[in-house]
């Protein structure tokens, strides 16, 4: 898993469906849920966190996505395996980690110190931990 400390920045509701947007380094993330605890009030400051399998990476990139979190990292380490890849992205203070096929690696040419977008939709991010208790 990979974990990200932000503060709750504004909550939309519609029935039982919710979409929360949280404030880090500046940018904006953004959680769809369909169960909120009460403890998740704007100003909140949680954990959140996202499998490494659900972190996609752009080189490159130009042009509109559908991805509602787009993370400006750098690479800082790759971990080969012969079907799979681990990539190391940091993002200020928070290293983020995707899982990615060998091949789609080697077709980007990703190599340690590039510049990449950090992909997640807004249905693969969770709260892990309420911080302010």
């Amino acid at each position: 898993m990979s974990y990200i400390i932000a503060t709750v920045r504004d909550i939309k509701a519609c029935e039982s469906l919710h979409v929360v947007e949280f404030v880090v380094h500046g940018e904006t993330l953004a959680m769809m849920s369909l169960a909120l605890s009460d403890a998740i009030m704007i100003g909140t400051r949680v954990k959140l966190a996202v499998k490494p399998t659900h972190i996609a990476i752009a080189k490159n990139l130009t042009g509109e996505l559908s991805y509602s979190n787009q993370l400006p990292c750098k690479i800082d380490a790759i971990e080969n395996g012969s079907l799979l890849s681990a990539v190391k992205l940091g993002y200020f203070d928070v290293m983020l980690e995707s899982i990615i096929t060998r091949t789609s690696l080697e077709r980007m040419q990703l190599e340690v110190g590039d510049e990449v977008i950090a992909l997640i939709k807004a249905s693969e991010l969770s709260i892990y931990e309420v911080l302010d208790v």
